[in-house]
């Protein structure tokens, strides 16, 4: 392996948005030997003494990480952390750990890597993005553990200890080990693995620290202290940069001193250059995410998950502590509007959040979303409640995933009108009226059979992330079929074309809240299919605004019959670049 200081691009997958430069700090994951002998019968109590000896001196160490970090650090890796240390307290975990030394005579390791595996492989089935990387999570405590078998006197901190100035290079780095060198003076994060949806990129996002991931061969072909320019702003890695190189870095800076001097960006609606309003709102599902939304200018709120609220226990949450997380989340927006995605778990996400449901040979296509919902009124009812507890303190409006029929959403409606009677007969604060209760359209059918949903709906969101993938029958996160997952190909524009025109027709909201929504290459083409709502990730907020106000609209709109015509990708991208170019 040779690391000549010779020019070196890389590139990879864009987690969390910004530049920096600094020497490679080259985390190279630890090995562990796994004997696979049997236990003598008269070596089992020791075995499990030695598990136990581990599991706390694991909980020990994220314990003092967690004492250790300050201030917003602290808070940002809080949620992680506690992750970390529920699925060390897992009784299902242990319970089968127990099991396999006490009868199949398993050695710890030997246990703690079977159980891995095996959760691994349901881990992923999962269809879902984030929730897939889960199985990250897993295989971080289970590697802590294992460490703490073969503990030999050095601590981890001192494994992870950096240097002022320096850039993570990891295969998949956990969040424990992100917040314990960030609090040195890390500058950035590259990883060979893993995706934008880890809690790693997550983290790194609320942290401002620029994050690639899927960058392959960094581990391998970058070595301990070259230099490194991470540009987080175009997905690339460039190993020992040149004055040019760093002259684009000085630019950047340049201008974020600049942006840094203004007042945080009003919450209005973005203006094309012949006056056509279009409406920016965040994606969101921590509750730093919302003041950091607010301060780039979002006007509130298009898609808030819910799923966290349950991946952080190991039992379903209640109406009160669902509530209070509401609470906390209208109060951050302060007036401004949300829209509450209701829970999108189903067989392939419930490990270790109290539902017990059988497993799905196809979880893409099973019980998910509003069908999980329908299936489990009690679940479902629940949730409502919290929700019309907090509609009564600010703005919000309710979304149904997953939907294909308008039956479904007129039964969650009729569940959603006796629990407000309830609510109501209880002496409870809640609206006089439902919120607003709209579906998400991410089922092909829903697209095709959107007017007898409006009649239903009271607004509609397309969900173009799933929309794509069952549309081009492509996993997108498969690697494999990657050329083939394209949110921006013909068909797909053509049932956002449909829907559009539907609810223009019907009078009710729509917005897209998909990855293209802040793609500012796609948003012209958004804009000229007739949608003039947004919800994106925070730091999607300021390129999109900048696509819309280079817009000309009523240019656009004569490009829609060749849009909707297009037969090819080719034949689209020389579209779009004549949008890009009006």
């Amino acid at each position: 392996m040779s690391h000549a200081s010779v020019r070196q691009v890389l590139e990879g997958q864009r987690a969390a948005p910004g530049m920096a430069l600094g020497r490679v700090r080259l985390l190279q994951p630890r090995r562990h030997v796994i004997d696979d002998s049997l236990l003598r019968a008269e070596d089992v109590n020791a075995e499990l003494e030695r598990l136990d000896l581990a599991l706390a001196r694991a909980r020990g160490e994220l314990a003092e990480l967690r004492q250790r970090l300050h201030g917003a650090l602290a808070r940002e890796a809080q949620p992680f952390l506690d992750t970390h240390a529920l699925i060390l307290d897992d009784p299902e975990l242990r319970a089968g750990l127990d099991d396999m030394i006490r009868t199949g005579r398993y050695r710890a390791a030997a246990a703690l890597q079977a159980q891995r595996d095996r959760l691994v492989q349901v881990f992923r089935s999962m269809d879902d993005p984030y929730l897939r990387t889960r199985e990250d999570d897993l295989q971080h405590v289970i590697a802590r553990v294992l460490d703490a078998l073969e503990h030999d006197g050095s601590s981890e901190e001192h494994r992870l200890a950096a240097r002022l100035g320096e850039i993570l290079v990891a295969e998949n780095p956990s969040p424990a080990e992100v917040a314990g060198m960030a609090e040195l003076g890390l500058r950035g994060i590259i990883a060979s693995g893993g995706s934008a949806y880890s809690h790693a990129a997550i983290l790194a996002r609320s942290l401002h620290l620029p994050m690639l991931c899927s960058v392959p061969g960094a581990d391998s072909s970058l070595g301990d202290g070259d230099l490194v320019l991470l540009d987080g702003e175009r997905g690339i890695a460039i190993a020992h940069p040149t004055a040019q190189d760093l002259g684009s870095l000085r630019q950047w800076q340049r201008e974020q001193a600049a942006r840094g001097r203004l007042p945080p960006l009003p919450a209005i609606p973005a203006r094309s250059r012949d006056g056509v309003m279009v409406a920016l709102y965040a994606n969101a599902e921590l509750p730093g995410e919302v003041a950091e939304a607010r301060a780039l200018g979002a006007m509130g709120v298009g898609l808030y998950r819910t799923e966290l609220l349950y991946l952080r226990k190991q039992s379903l949450p209640g109406e009160d502590e669902q509530f209070a997380a509401l609470r906390e989340l209208l109060q951050a927006l302060d007036g401004a509007p949300a829209t509450l995605r209701t829970l999108d778990l189903g067989a392939d996400k419930a490990i270790g959040t109290g539902l017990d449901m059988p497993a799905e040979a196809n979880p893409a296509l099973g019980v998910r979303g509003v069908r999980h919902a329908l299936r489990h009124p009690g679940i479902l009812r629940t949730q409502l409640r919290a929700m019309l507890r907090a509609a009564a303190l600010g703005p919000l409006r309710i979304l149904l995933p997953m939907v294909t029929l308008a039956e479904e959403v007129a039964a969650v409606r009729a569940h959603a009108l006796d629990c407000l009677a309830e609510l109501k007969a209880a002496g409870a604060q809640v609206p006089e009226a439902l919120p607003a209760l709209g579906a998400m359209i991410e089922v092909p059918a829903a697209a095709l059979g959107v007017r007898a949903l409006l009649a239903e709906a009271d607004f509609l969101a397309i969900g173009t992330n799933d929309l794509a993938q069952y549309v081009l029958a492509t996993d997108r996160n498969l690697g494999a079929l990657s050329a083939l997952y394209d949110p921006r190909h013909p068909a797909l524009l053509r049932l956002i074309a449909g829907v559009a025109i539907a609810a223009r027709r019907a009078n009710k909201p729509l917005s897209v809240c998909g990855e293209i929504a802040g793609d500012p290459v796609a948003v012209p083409l958004l804009l000229a299919l007739g949608i003039r709502e947004l919800s994106m990730a925070p730091t999607r907020l300021a390129q999109a605004r900048a696509a819309i106000e280079a817009t000309q609209c009523a240019r656009l709109r004569a490009l829609v019959p060749r849009l909707l015509r297009a037969s090819s990708r080719s034949e689209l991208e020389a579209l779009l670049c004549t949008l890009g170019s009006n």
